[in-house]
């Protein structure tokens, strides 16, 4: 894709005009179907796999070769695809694959490894194109959550917050993109909040400063268990990354912290997404600057837990 493209599909997404970013996403297609680009050649990530076949009564295999929140977005379109394809095949990350077997629309799962498949299909796609490939609506978009299961095992309240409201926290990312990340010492005055009872989802080396907020720490490392925990807490509060992706994704209350050049699926104002209606963002005005984002996150705390008897409307 051109770089003027690549601008003009960018706004398309961020202001929701699907209509518009599949025009673009066309004419990148062909572009680059013309340059005789060959498939299933270079790193994964920077692939192009459908090149505009029909996907009708065909054994469809679905490649995640983005990470695992690109996964966890997309495959809401599982279950459109279905509607037309005969089987979908999905050949998503080793985490994911016991979540992704519960998804309505996914016929088997295979987990993700070096090489090629060692199971047949008709004609294969990347998962983060099926939204091109469906052309789908903005309607459809929002309608497909919640789209994991939610009916998992064991969503109880941790013990130390049954009388507060339980929120979640994940304050740091991998290295794709580190404007992310906000400080964990500027989440510290959320636990300042009345009524509020603060808990660490962080994995990796950010765990360790959970005591500094102070935050409980509850991280596992499975998903399936992730999925669990974040069904039992009565909001999830995190930077953008897979988390965010998971929580929206079983339609629960999320609360996502964007830096001021946020990614492009996200609006770069205003406080919904059509990607996931339990979502709410809050956007950097500034640059490597959280502080007022983290203001207006525990203003709005105190104005939900001052005006809301039942905390589950949080």
């Amino acid at each position: 894709m051109n770089l003027t493209l690549h601008h003009d599909w960018i706004d398309a997404q961020r202001s929701a005009d699907l209509e518009r970013a599949w025009e673009l996403s066309d004419r990148s297609l062909r572009e680059h179907c013309e340059s005789g680009a060959i498939k299933h050649t270079g790193e994964r990530h920077f692939q192009r796999i459908w090149r505009g076949e029909d996907l009708s009564d065909k054994r469809v295999l679905v490649r995640c070769y983005h990470g695992l929140g690109d996964t966890i977005q997309f495959i809401r379109f599982a279950r459109p695809l279905h509607q037309i394809a005969r089987e979908v095949l999905v050949w998503a990350q080793p985490d994911l694959v016991a979540l992704l077997r519960k998804v309505d629309g996914i016929d088997q799962v295979f987990p993700l490894h070096d090489g090629t498949p060692d199971f047949d299909y008709d004609v294969d796609i990347e998962v983060m194109e099926l939204a091109h490939a469906l052309r789908v609506s903005r309607e459809l978009v929002s309608s497909t959550v919640p789209y994991f299961p939610r009916d998992v095992s064991g969503q109880r309240k941790p013990a130390s917050a049954q009388s507060s409201i339980s929120i979640g926290l994940l304050w740091e990312v991998g290295n794709w993109d580190r404007r992310r990340c906000v400080p964990p010492q500027m989440l510290r005055s959320l636990h300042a909040v009345p009524g509020v009872r603060l808990f660490s989802l962080q994995q990796g080396p950010g765990r360790a400063m959970a005591a500094r907020i102070p935050a409980d720490d509850i991280a596992v490392p499975d998903l399936e268990t992730l999925a669990t925990t974040i069904l039992s807490l009565d909001l999830v509060l995190t930077v953008d990354t897979m988390v965010a992706h998971l929580a929206g994704a079983l339609g629960a209350p999320v609360w996502t912290m964007l830096h001021a050049d946020c990614d492009w699926r996200w609006p770069t104002t205003g406080r919904r997404s059509i990607w996931y209606p339990t979502m709410k963002l809050f956007h950097q005005q500034t640059g490597g600057d959280w502080t007022k984002v983290v203001e207006d996150i525990a203003d709005e705390l105190r104005r939900r837990i001052g005006n809301v008897q039942n905390v589950s409307c949080i």
